[in-house]
């Protein structure tokens, strides 16, 4: 079982950028892979892909050096183990609003006695070939867990949140804290500003990895890791096709307007 490589590089303090995946198709997972990210982020959230179709992205992304990473769709045992199983070697748990719930999501991704995750790493430990390793090594150390820092609520309790060991990273979803704050989409908002350093310098104390959307163009990512965020997905798939598309279809028009 090898390393998780995003892990190690935050470890020494590098920035790490990466790409959602949304489609979850195995061709654009393999271009997504193959075009260098450091990670690709499968989101079981907000797209309609199933772990079937991750896991067969995983598979095809696996011959590069890309870090499968996986937002689960709920703070949930039953959702986090069977993501781990399939060889993610990092989650990203929605949602998490409290100390008790960042608790949760790391004994979720923790075999007793640290924790309640049920032991079945199908793929995980190269369906039983590599069990010992996962089991002693892999699932201990190198499992990057994010939790999502997205509501005023979580705000108030970041402090609790933090200092839940086991808690690596304390990702900023900028949409949804926006909308929670009631300033939606508002990103030079005093108020949105304010919380956002508040995450930044929290992060710092509790020694957490700060992350945040990269907001869709290079631009905006690198304004990002300049405020101090060090993991950032900068777009999706999704987002390339449209914009790819977009721009196809201006250009041709444009020539024969």
């Amino acid at each position: 079982m090898d390393k998780n490589l995003v892990k190690e590089k935050l470890r020494k303090g590098k920035v790490c950028i990466g790409v959602w995946h949304e489609i979850g198709h195995p061709d654009i997972a393999e271009i997504q892979a193959m075009t260098g990210w450091d990670f690709m982020l499968y989101d079981t959230e907000h797209s309609p892909i199933e772990l079937t179709q991750v896991q067969s992205c995983i598979q095809v992304a696996a011959r590069f050096a890309t870090t499968p990473l996986i937002r689960v769709a709920w703070n949930d045992p039953v959702l986090i183990k069977k993501a781990l199983d399939i060889g993610a070697h990092g989650l990203l748990i929605p949602w998490v609003n409290s100390e008790a719930e960042a608790q949760r999501a790391v004994e979720s991704c923790r075999y007793p006695l640290e924790g309640i995750r049920g032991f079945g790493p199908r793929r995980a430990s190269m369906y039983g070939t590599n069990t010992d390793d996962y089991f002693e090594r892999f699932a201990k150390e190198e499992i990057l867990l994010i939790v999502q820092i997205e509501t005023q609520r979580a705000l108030e309790n970041i402090d609790g949140i933090l200092s839940v060991e086991g808690v690596d990273v304390a990702f900023v979803g900028p949409m949804d804290l926006s909308i929670s704050l009631g300033i939606r989409q508002q990103f030079d908002n005093p108020q949105f500003k304010e919380a956002v350093q508040l995450v930044l310098r929290k992060c710092k104390e509790y020694h957490v990895i700060p992350a945040m959307d990269g907001g869709g163009t290079a631009e905006r990512t690198k304004q990002r890791i300049d405020m101090g965020f060090r993991l950032l997905p900068l777009a999706s798939d999704v987002d390339f096709l449209v914009e790819a598309e977009q721009t196809a279809y201006q250009s041709i028009k444009d020539l024969i307007s």
